[in-house]
């Protein structure tokens, strides 16, 4: 006969309550915190749109990483894989046989799978008409990326090693995937903060921005309308990210993942002959990498490692670079309106930070606070698509220095 008390109390003993109760004194209260941690993400996701489509899969697979018993993530096997010497060393093939669920999707971040269709998905989503109708913009985007070097400095500052200090200041780049692409390269360890960092200053940014804006700018210039840009042919458009592609990979050859892919859905949306790539990479191709890659992020959010005082000097040096790359692109933009006599608003600089098009929407807003009749938004986005290439030839750069 079956001992209903021997079987409860085997249920008990193998249940993750038990796990967190017998463990509280050695680490089972950092599984608890962190459970509490994925509640409020997923608060923030879910009730304050807070990159509602990154942060949801972020804190749900954080939530599922940090269940007591359940097997889906193990730290252990991948600090095997990255310890030199150990039969694990860089071994796929156990991964596959020994992880569990989350394990193999953290396979697709680990080689930089995901982030780079995400950038394939945002290229086929990117019209770079505004840049290439005034190519100027270009160099918007790259004073943006001030943040990014001055945040790595801070790093190094604080006591992180130059690979994790690097990690850190790509936050200032404003874009996610790309953050995610060199963290997961040079500070895999990181990767939780950092992601969570980044992508939750750029759900921030209509806060973050308006009053460095409002600080560097006066009315009078926050007023200025901008006369429409030209015209680009469906030639140009074209060329244009094969052209890039060539220029960017063979000066920085560690670019090439995210360049190739950002350019490669580019010309998929512009040829006129390719619309069902287009399509699928915008759209059911895009939908499916993001659930990957946000719970396979979430996944790398254990206890041990994002319960540390490094995540809270994370935290600090991302609004740091965040606030930094916004104040290089307007100073960018104050230059710029000074050697055309006042024909550029300097607003627009502000759009250099690669959040696409939510920073483009936020110089457009303020500019028409000063002035209602003001549209600066395809004149923003220029920089701001310039920004995309930016951070992305910012982080090939530090790979290339730190990888």
């Amino acid at each position: 006969m079956i001992n209903i008390g021997e079987t409860l109390l085997k249920l008990w003993n193998d249940s993750g309550f038990a796990a967190i109760i017998a463990g509280f004194g050695d680490g089972g209260w950092q599984q608890l915190a962190m459970l509490i941690i994925a509640c409020v993400l997923l608060y923030l996701g879910i009730v304050k749109k807070f990159e509602p489509l990154l942060l949801v899969g972020i804190a749900f697979g954080c939530l599922l990483t940090n269940l007591p018993n359940a097997g889906l993530y193990h730290q252990e096997l991948w600090d095997a894989f990255m310890t030199e010497g150990n039969p694990l060393y860089h071994s796929y093939g156990a991964i596959m046989r020994e992880g569990g669920l989350l394990d193999i999707f953290y396979i697709g971040v680990k080689t930089s799978l995901y982030p780079c269709l995400i950038f394939m998905g945002v290229g086929a989503m990117t019209d770079f008409g505004p840049l290439l109708s005034n190519p100027k913009s270009l160099l918007l985007g790259a004073a943006a990326q001030l943040g990014v070097f001055v945040a790595f400095f801070g790093g190094i500052l604080l006591g992180f090693t130059g690979p994790e200090a690097a990690s850190i200041g790509i936050i200032g780049g404003a874009d996610g995937p790309t953050a995610i692409f060199l963290t997961s390269q040079l500070a895999p360890h990181l990767l939780g903060a950092i992601a969570v960092a980044a992508y939750s200053y750029m759900a921030l940014i209509p806060l973050i921005q308006p009053p460095i804006m409002n600080l560097m700018t006066t009315k009078e210039q926050r007023k200025i309308k901008m006369v429409q840009t030209r015209n680009v042919s469906k030639a140009e458009k074209i060329i244009f990210p094969i052209v890039v592609t060539l220029f960017v990979a063979l000066l920085l050859p560690d670019t090439a993942p995210l360049i190739g892919c950002l350019m490669l859905g580019n010309l998929f949306k512009e040829t006129g002959c390719t619309d069902r790539l287009s399509d699928t990479v915008q759209n059911a191709l895009m939908n499916i990498v993001t659930i990957l890659l946000s719970t396979g992020v979430g996944a790398t959010m254990v206890g041990s490692t994002f319960l540390t005082a490094n995540t809270l000097k994370i935290v600090l040096l991302g609004v740091v670079a965040f606030g930094i790359s916004t104040a290089g692109g307007l100073l960018g933009g104050l230059v710029m309106c000074k050697l055309t006599g006042g024909k550029v608003n300097p607003l627009i600089g502000s759009a250099g930070v690669s959040a696409v098009p939510m920073a483009a929407r936020v110089s457009n807003v303020e500019g028409q606070k000063a002035n209602p009749s003001n549209f600066l938004l395809m004149h923003a986005m220029g920089p701001n698509v310039a920004g995309v290439i930016g951070s992305a030839i910012a982080a090939g750069f530090l790979l290339s220095v730190f990888g």
